[in-house]
Formats: structure tokens, C-alpha cells, sequence
């Protein structure tokens, strides 16, 4: 694969998914790199889900050991490369200790580091669009398809929250180990949310957990399902909570949870996100953190506008 071949002519960023090739940051990253005043060069280093042991740690150790490579972005397989690559890292932080994950792979005085910049990134995505007091009027719940690093990561900042949270946020997967990961994280919170842990892999059950919902809840598709496989976690007759948001993480695909929540917009009163500010945050605190950059409110907006152009 390309991301293995040495010698690097020049820095090298890597970006650890899927379908790399097909995410709008090959085509951001340069105008990033330029507007950030850095010379480095992304690639793309694709496994598929649950990838083989020594897929991860070959591409963890050539990043530990090539000069040139600098770091690198994760998604998707955040959690497994973290399980198969532990001993590879010099240090985790705080975050990628607690939600045992690793979105962001940093080379830092000699020393290779973890860091799970997931719940920094899902939080600066969830204040862009849930209204201000929002659960405290409402009275909604959360309900959260896929226990994945990106679930994780949304329930840790959810539980973070002080004044206005969600009394309830659920979980729904169909992997009883993603659930009980998901548990043993949040036993080390102090939090008043209350979380639930549900095992299904039927999308007509998933209907009706919909239908429990109270008005105002948040329904979200953290499955990658639309995106990395095709689907919804829900059938076309699920209906969302009256004045319901809803979460679809992804930007990119089929993205059928995303259209089966707006051919209801209208008449359930609907307030629906995708997954494109969450992919601007996470992308920009991962490239601030690998190239020591102070990323201020003000150079978000730069970068935002910068990655318009390309998505229009």
C-alpha cells in the first residue's frame, strides 16, 4: 500500500479509514496546508472494518519509525487499532485512556501518542445546533444507534454537560462487546445521566424505540451505516420525536438514515444535522494538535470556508 512505501519525499500525514479516497479532505487538506502555512502531504491508508491485527500495527509502526511521517487521523477503526496497537504508544491522553480509543496518532520530542479527540470535536459539533437549554424545555432523551468510538464520544461529552443534559441517553447495537465497552466507560463518569444499553440488530425493533421517544429527543445514526455499509439502523416506516433532532454522523454515501429523517422534517418539526461540522472539527483539531498550531474560533472559520469551496 502507499502509506507503507519509504522512503517519504517530504511530510507525510496519514488518514487511517475505509474509503479515504472518496472523503473531501483529499481535496481540503491542501487548501488547509496553505492557509495553515505547512508543507505536508496526506495519504490514505484504507483497511476494511475489523481489519486483521497486523494490518493496524504495520501502519502504527511505520508511522512510529519513518521520519517523515508525522502523525495521522483515525476513523472508524478507532477503537480496534487502539486494542491491536496499545504498546506501540509512548503515552495516551486522558481522553483516549478513558473512552479507549484513538482518533488522532501524534509524534511529539521522539514519542508516538495517542489522543481521542472525539468528544472535544462531537461537543464543538453538538453546541453548533441543539438550542440553548434545550433538554432543560424539552424534557427529550437521546437515543443513540451504534456504540462505536464516535457514540462513546458523544455520550462522554453529553455526561460532561452541567446545567442542560439529557436525563436519558440509550445505546443500540448489535455487538454486546460494543455495549459493555460503552458501560465500562461511563462507570468511570460522575455524571446524572442516566445511560441504557440495548442489544438489537432488527431495524422494526429499532421502529419502536423511536416511537417510546418523548418530543424533543435527539435520535442519532452513529453506525456508519449510509456510509461504510449500506442501510439505516431504522425502516422507512420509523417515526422520529415531534420536534425531534436528528444526529446523522455521516456526511457521505447513501445516507438513507439522513433521508428518511427529512421526508419527515416538515410535519414532525424536525431539526437535522449531518455529519459535515463534525468531519471540520475533528479534521482541524487533529492537524492544530500534529502541527503545534493554536487553533482559535476566528482560523475555524477560515478553514470552514476554505472546505465550502470544495464542498459546493
Amino acid at each position: 500500500m502507499k502509506a507503507l512505501e519509504t522512503p517519504l519525499n517530504k511530510q507525510t500525514m496519514y488518514f487511517i479509514g475505509v474509503t479515504t479516497t472518496q472523503s473531501s479532505i483529499m481535496k481540503i487538506f491542501p487548501l488547509w496546508a496553505q492557509l495553515l502555512d505547512f508543507d505536508a502531504e496526506l495519504v490514505g491508508y484504507d483497511m476494511p472494518l475489523n481489519a486483521p491485527v497486523a494490518s493496524y500495527r504495520a501502519i502504527v509502526n511505520h508511522i512510529k519509525h519513518d521520519p517523515l511521517a508525522v502523525g495521522a487521523l483515525v476513523t472508524t477503526h478507532k477503537i480496534n487499532l487502539l486494542e491491536a496497537t496499545h504498546d506501540l504508544f509512548d503515552d495516551l491522553d486522558s481522553n483516549a485512556r478513558l473512552c479507549r480509543e484513538v482518533s488522532a496518532i501524534i509524534k511529539q520530542d521522539g514519542r508516538l501518542l495517542g489522543h481521542a479527540k472525539d468528544p472535544i470535536s462531537v461537543g464543538l459539533a453538538w453546541q453548533a445546533f441543539v438550542p440553548e437549554n434545550h433538554w432543560r424545555n424539552s424534557g427529550g432523551h437521546v437515543l443513540c444507534f451504534g456504540a462505536g468510538g464516535a457514540g462513546i464520544a458523544t455520550s462522554v461529552f453529553a455526561a460532561q454537560l452541567e446545567d442542560d443534559f439529557p436525563q436519558r441517553f440509550t445505546f443500540v447495537d448489535r455487538d454486546l462487546k460494543r455495549l459493555e465497552k460503552a458501560r465500562a466507560v461511563h462507570k468511570a463518569l460522575r455524571t446524572r445521566v442516566r445511560f441504557d444499553y440495548l442489544y438489537s440488530d432488527s431495524a422494526a425493533y429499532n421502529d419502536t424505540l423511536l416511537e417510546r421517544l418523548p418530543p424533543g429527543s435527539m435520535v442519532i445514526n452513529a453506525t456508519g451505516m449510509g456510509k461504510d455499509r449500506p442501510g439505516s439502523p431504522i425502516t422507512n416506516n420509523g417515526l422520529f420525536p415531534e420536534a425531534g433532532l436528528v444526529w446523522e454522523f455521516n456526511y457521505r454515501g447513501t445516507l438513507t438514515f439522513l433521508q428518511q429523517a427529512r421526508r419527515q422534517e416538515q410535519r414532525r418539526h424536525l431539526t437535522i444535522e449531518n455529519g459535515w461540522v463534525y468531519f471540520l472539527h475533528g479534521w482541524s483539531q487533529v492537524i492544530a494538535e500534529i502541527f503545534q498550531i493554536e487553533l482559535t474560533a476566528s482560523l475555524f472559520k477560515q478553514l470552514d470556508s476554505a472546505a465550502e469551496i470544495i464542498r459546493a
